[in-house]
């Protein structure tokens, strides 16, 4: 018999006892995979027509589990959603020693609330932001701002999500 051979099943088997006591451990730390949001409201308002609201919408549809009302029908839904503002700003972080812009800062912030149609907050005027370094060369303006606009999409699609997030954080109207 080839001793090689022999360290095979053993091997197998301890391989499988790490991975058994790994997924143990990883279950009993409360860790879970993320699931599609449940909201505490079946119908919801969302006035506006900002791409940001835009990527919300579309969101909130593939989430499934919430119908969107129209802003003219507002009244009948369980709650409505009012994006107080949206500011999108350029900072200079950097420049070099002629003065030319180096490295810009894009930062992207919206301010929310949540209430029902009586007035009820749900959920108090709150912020949210991102922010992106973005570096400049003066022979690539137009390419940067290019990628700037694909930065602050990303920065759209992150605070959508962190939106959903804090809509099903909502537990009761």
């Amino acid at each position: 018999m080839n001793i090689r051979n022999a360290s095979q099943p053993r091997r197998g088997f301890l391989l499988g006892l790490g991975v058994a006591g790994a997924s143990l451990a990883l279950s009993g730390c409360g860790f879970a995979l993320r699931k599609a949001p449940n909201f505490a409201f079946k119908t919801l308002s969302l006035e506006g027509n900002t791409a940001l609201i835009n990527q919300l919408r579309r969101e909130l549809r593939a989430a499934g589990n919430v119908t969107l009302v129209p802003k003219e029908e507002a009244s009948t839904a369980d709650a409505v959603l009012v994006v107080l503002g949206e500011d999108r700003d350029r900072f200079v972080i950097s420049t070099n020693s002629a003065g030319l812009l180096r490295e810009l800062q894009l930062r992207l912030r919206v301010r929310f609330s949540l209430r029902t149609p009586g007035g009820k907050e749900l959920l108090p005027a709150s912020e949210v932001s991102q922010t992106r370094d973005l570096s400049f060369n003066e022979t690539n303006a137009l390419a940067k701002e290019g990628e700037a606009d694909l930065l602050f999409r990303d920065m759209q699609a992150d605070i959508a999500q962190q939106l959903m997030r804090r809509l099903a954080a909502v537990q009761s109207l």
